[in-house]
């Protein structure tokens, strides 16, 4: 489905064919149709199909009717019919399948309003059409800054020019109508082109630019989805979602689009379970429900007196109790209907993987001892240890004839005291070394 151009490199990085928009397989473009017809023959006697699809910025796309019979496949650039002059677009789809897209869009087929296809663009038309695609963005800048000198409020969100130049049309967003007779003039003069300004929805909006969602992939509106339905949140209270504004919007300021695909699987679950408002009637007094758990089939209920204690009952157990409460029967208590909850055993882990501790290289390394009296040969060493520290000078032994010999002593040495002990000698160290030498 996509093309080569696409697929990675040896390193495994992205290539990227950089076609912006124009691929030739059609894969890359916004809310593209996968062509499965395109390699199937039509039955003899069969005409084709006379309507194309062609795709202009963004996700806007368009039908027209190819009255000269051009041939014409997915990717090619065509100059179709505008008012005035001519537009450029690209060619999404041919075939059978633009039937279905016409019939899904709700346009007829047969309708004059279908406008035609003039020609496969020229190389001239494609450089006017890149020249005029080149200026919409610092024009976008220049349109906003004007809107703003005038006080409007509205936001000017996106800007489309027309294949051959002679038009712009501004898309902008507003809460409520707005007054810009004078802001066209404006654009007018500054921009030197035909103005159309156009108002789109906050959805829209979004379904134009793009973007990135909270759930890592591109926005559904801008890629595959085509129409719009209301989201309330209703569907996110069925979910058992917490209805927090910022969680449940999406990029244009909407609740999702999101919520919706799996309402129905959830409402279909929640038929076997009682109401949420459903109240137990004990002796102890009533009980409320506080949580559901569709998977597991649980209900949290907890005494009207005391909301601290939750008490979980099964599905069945909570019809049993209903059913007693109907024929204005009290039950004792809903600890005897309750589930008793089994704590599992603490498990320790090193770390989320199970794998070593990450901090394993941090730690200092001891301090091996030094073998310098070592000697080989597996012999018992016995090293003297002099009461005079050996300062590595070889000739330790000998007497040093700086100093005098007597035993007389020094004017700043200290007299030994009377009672004083005489030092013990310190025993020798004895280093055995029990490694076996082959």
């Amino acid at each position: 489905m996509a093309c080569t151009s696409c697929s990675t490199s040896d390193g495994g990085a992205p290539k990227g064919c950089k076609n912006n928009g124009t691929c030739g397989t059609d894969s890359c473009n916004k809310l593209t149709v996968f062509d499965w017809l395109s390699n199937m023959s039509l039955p003899n006697g069969e005409a084709p199909f006379d309507c194309i699809e062609v795709r202009f910025k963004n996700g806007r796309k368009e039908f027209y009717r190819n009255t000269d019979k051009l041939t014409l496949s997915i990717g090619d650039i065509v100059a179709t019919e505008a008012s005035p002059g001519h537009d450029i677009g690209i060619v999404t789809l041919t075939g059978e399948l633009v039937r279905v897209q016409m019939k899904k869009k709700g346009v007829n087929p047969t309708s004059a309003d279908v406008t035609k296809v003039y020609r496969k663009a020229s190389q001239k038309d494609i450089d006017i059409w890149s020249l005029a695609r080149d200026k919409e963005e610092p024009m976008k800048v220049r349109a906003r800054e004007l809107a703003i000198a005038q006080k409007l409020e509205m936001k000017i969100s996106d800007i489309e020019f027309q294949g051959d130049g002679s038009k712009a049309t501004f898309y902008y967003t507003a809460n409520d109508r707005v007054d810009f007779r004078l802001l066209i003039k404006d654009f007018a003069k500054e921009f030197t082109t035909r103005v159309e300004m156009k108002q789109v929805g906050l959805r829209q909006e979004a379904a134009r630019l793009g973007g990135i969602g909270s759930c890592g992939r591109e926005l559904c509106c801008s890629t595959w989805l085509t129409d719009f339905r209301s989201v309330n949140t209703s569907a996110a209270r069925y979910q058992q979602l917490s209805l927090n504004p910022q969680k449940l919007a999406g990029q244009c300021g909407k609740l999702k689009c999101c919520l919706n695909y799996e309402l129905d699987t959830y409402m279909d679950a929640l038929k076997g379970f009682p109401s949420f408002d459903t109240k137990l009637v004990t002796e102890k007094g009533d009980a409320i429900c506080q949580k559901q758990d569709i998977f597991k089939g649980m209900m949290w209920f907890a005494y009207t007196n005391d909301f601290a204690n939750w008490h979980m009952l099964k599905i069945e157990q909570v019809n049993e109790i209903i059913a007693e409460n109907k024929l204005k029967n009290k039950v004792a208590s809903l600890e005897d209907f309750a589930i008793e909850v089994v704590q599992e055993p603490e498990k320790h882990f090193n770390n989320a993987m199970g794998q070593e501790s990450l901090t394993r290289f941090d730690q200092p390394k001891k301090k091996k001892k030094s073998n310098k009296n070592r000697k080989p040969g597996g012999e018992n060493l016995i090293v003297a240890n002099n009461n005079q520290p050996n300062n590595g000078n070889k000739n330790n032994n000998k007497p040093n004839n700086n100093k005098p010999t007597n035993n007389k002593l020094n004017n700043n040495a200290k007299p030994k005291l009377a009672n004083e002990k005489p030092a013990e000698p310190r025993k020798p160290i004895i280093i055995t070394k029990n490694e076996n030498k082959e």
